[in-house]
């Protein structure tokens, strides 16, 4: 069992001449034409369904054939060069087509596709993101090398924080790295950085973080999973608890009074899904700091209670 999915692209040329509020009038109707699940950003727009049988295969070509009516009826029209089909979980090699005023095109197969600046791939494992994210950030380290041969801390965590960091964390929740290559490739930007700190080249990476205030990516990424979680239980956000996670129906453990149930899962790419990986971190989480009344507070006592149970530095 797996999935398809499928991305369309709208004709650039037609596009470019819609203002935003037309553009909506046109595209907000089309979920409503089609029996597979879709998603919609600007003019992307995404069609998935888990294929089980080729009679599913069969479904997702008809609604692409409906989608394209749909272009026809509106003057929206796809364009078939620009789309691609990527197969998650299976190997099922169904061709699915398009068809226009110019023929029949068989929509093009990838592994690998952009999404809002976030690369998937078919095995789902975040490598290939990784090592575009230290690229970008090793580009720019390489720019500030240039013109600063060394540093201060106060400049070099201004300027890190601001300009280098941000690489390796932009949408971290929806790829957070789990394998080891890709959890260093990562760290490797980091520490390559903060030796353009002046007398830091032979200073210990460990002692190199505690004398500029900074932590391992490793953790923070983890800190910033429990500040999501908090936002998500304690209703700060507006989405649904219960599409991420389940709350422990178990009484009498010691902890905090809002546990999570984790899921059992098969393949590794799941257990580490942003819904699943701290779990375990989370409810071992102290009450004070589950009941914090704002998204602040819950982050100033989270990074009390590590500093008191040494974790983290």
């Amino acid at each position: 069992m797996g999935s398809h999915s499928i991305t369309c692209h709208p004709a650039e040329v037609t596009l470019g001449v819609l203002g935003p509020i037309l553009f909506l009038l046109y595209v907000n109707e089309l979920p409503s034409w089609i029996l597979s699940s879709i998603n919609m950003c600007a003019d992307d727009t995404k069609v998935w369904r888990v294929i089980e049988t080729d009679l599913d295969c069969t479904a997702l070509q008809m609604d692409i054939d409906v989608l394209l009516e749909w272009s026809d009826q509106w003057l929206l029209r796809f364009k078939p060069q620009k789309c691609k089909v990527m197969s998650l979980g299976h190997s099922t090699h169904y061709n699915y087509v398009m068809r226009d005023a110019t023929g029949t095109f068989v929509i093009e197969r990838t592994t690998e596709q952009r999404d809002l600046g976030v690369i998937i791939t078919d095995n789902l494992k975040p490598t290939s993101q990784c090592v575009k994210a230290a690229a970008k950030a090793r580009s720019v380290l390489g720019v500030v090398q240039r013109h600063f041969k060394r540093l201060d801390p106060q400049d070099f965590l201004i300027i890190y924080k601001s300009y280098i960091r941000p690489h390796l964390e932009y949408c971290i929740q929806a790829w957070s790295p789990y394998l080891q290559n890709d959890i260093y490739c990562l760290e490797s930007v980091q520490r390559a950085a903060t030796r353009l700190v002046r007398g830091f080249k032979k200073v210990p990476y460990e002692d190199r973080l505690r004398i500029l205030g900074l932590i391992t990516l490793a953790v923070r990424r983890k800190r910033g999973d429990l500040i999501e979680y908090y936002t998500i239980l304690s209703g700060k956000e507006n989405l649904d608890p219960n599409q991420f996670f389940q709350r422990s129906d178990t009484t009498h453990l010691r902890g905090h009074s809002c546990k999570l149930s984790v899921s059992r899962c098969r393949l590794q790419p799941r257990q580490n899904f942003f819904s699943q990986r701290v779990i375990k971190d989370w409810n071992k989480l102290p009450q004070d700091v589950v009941d914090a009344p704002s998204i602040n507070s819950f982050k100033n006592r989270l990074d009390t209670h590590w500093k008191n149970t040494g974790y983290g530095h």
